[in-house]
C-alpha cells in the first residue's frame, strides 16, 4: 500500500491526556488506529532504551531503536567516506520496518521518549519524509505520561499483535541534502545551515562524540534544548518569534534553511519545533557534523561564528 494521508496532517504534538483518551477502549464505530512508538535511547548505552521499554511502556507501544530501526548502516567508518553516526535508513528498509509494525495509511502514529523529544522527533521526521503525515510526538514524553492524574498513565510490558502490512514509500523530494550538496553551496545565499548541537560543541569545545571539534563554516547555532520549557515544547507563538529572529539575524529565510547537528538526530527537534510554530517544512543535512568532519578536505570553523 502506498502511504498517503487520508485527512489533513495532524498537529505535530499531542499531550498525554489526549493520547490516553485515544488509547482508551472505545465504542465508536471506527476508532482511530493508533501506533505508539517508544523511542527511548541513550547515546552512551545503546541497549538502555529498549531495556527500559521492556520494564514498562505506554500500552501497545513498539520500541523504535535509534540504531536499528531509525538509522541505516554506517559505511566507511574511520575513512573520509564515513556517512555519519546515524545515517538515514533507506526508504525501502524504513518501509519494511513500518510494515512490520502494522502501519496503514490511516494509522495515527505517536512517538515518545524520555529526553524532551530528542529521539521521538527523529521518528516523526522519518515518517513524514516517507509520506505519512499522521504522526505526532508526545509533548513531555514518558515523564508526562507518568505524571497523568490521578495515578499516572497505564503501563504495560507486553505488546498486542498487529497484522503486518506492505508499505510503499512516497519519499518527499528535496527534503534531504548530501554532503556534496552542502559543500557545493557553502557561502552562497541559497544555503543557511542551522546546527542543533550544544553551543560548546558548535564552538569546537568539549567534543566527545566526533573526532574533530567545530562546525561547518557559515552555520549558525540553535541548541535544540532551547525549544523546551520545563521538558515541554514552548508555545507556537514563542517559537515562531524565536526562529523568525534567528533567521533575521542570519540574513536568511526558511527557504534557504538547512538543519544539521552531530548525526542528523537532534536536527529533527528543530524541524519539529518549527513545524509546531507553523513554518513550512525546511531541509535536513542528514549526515551532519559526524559525516562532514570525517573528510579532511572539507573546511572546518571553530569559535562562535
Amino acid at each position: 500500500m502506498s502511504l498517503a494521508a487520508p485527512s489533513p496532517a495532524l498537529p505535530p504534538l499531542i499531550d498525554a491526556t489526549e493520547l490516553r483518551a485515544l488509547l482508551a477502549p472505545s465504542t465508536a464505530a471506527a476508532p482511530d488506529d493508533v501506533l505508539v512508538l517508544d523511542c527511548r535511547f541513550d547515546l552512551a548505552d545503546a541497549a538502555a532504551g529498549e531495556a527500559a521499554w521492556r520494564q514498562g511502556h505506554i500500552p501497545g507501544a513498539r520500541h523504535a531503536h535509534l540504531d536499528r530501526d531509525l538509522s541505516g548502516p554506517k559505511a566507511g567508518q574511520g575513512t573520509p567516506q564515513f556517512n555519519g553516526r546515524h545515517p538515514l535508513p533507506s526508504p525501502d528498509a524504513l518501509a519494511r520496518t513500518l510494515g512490520a509494525w502494522g502501519l496503514r495509511p490511516d494509522t495515527r502514529v505517536v512517538a515518545y521518549d524520555d529526553a524532551g523529544g530528542m529521539f521521538a522527533a527523529r521518528a516523526w521526521w522519518l515518517l513524514r519524509w516517507l509520506g505519512h503525515d499522521r504522526v505526532q510526538v508526545l509533548d513531555g514524553g514518558w515523564p508526562a505520561w507518568l505524571a497523568l492524574p490521578p495515578e499516572g498513565g497505564a503501563q504495560d510490558t507486553t505488546v498486542a499483535a498487529r497484522p503486518t502490512t506492505v508499505v510503499t514509500p512516497r519519499v518527499q523530494a528535496g527534503w534531504v541534502l548530501s554532503a556534496a550538496d552542502v559543500h557545493a553551496a557553502l557561502g552562497q545565499a541559497q544555503l543557511q545551515l542551522l546546527d542543533a548541537r550544544a553551543p560548546d560543541r558548535f564552538r569546537g569545545e568539549n567534543e566527545t562524540l566526533d573526532p574533530v571539534g567545530g562546525h561547518i563554516p557559515g552555520a549558525c547555532n540553535r541548541f535544540f534544548q532551547l525549544n523546551l520549557s520545563e521538558g515541554r515544547f514552548k508555545a507556537p507563538a514563542v517559537l515562531r518569534d524565536e526562529f523568525t529572529a534567528l533567521l533575521a539575524q542570519a540574513g536568511a529565510s526558511q527557504d534557504t534553511l538547512v538543519h544539521q547537528c552531530g548525526s542528523g538526530v537532534t536536527a529533527c527537534h528543530n524541524l519539529l519545533a518549527m513545524a509546531h510554530a507553523g513554518f513550512a517544512p525546511t531541509r535536513l543535512y542528514a549526515g551532519s557534523w559526524s559525516e562532514w568532519c570525517a573528510d579532511p578536505g572539507r573546511p572546518v570553523a571553530q569559535g562562535a561564528a
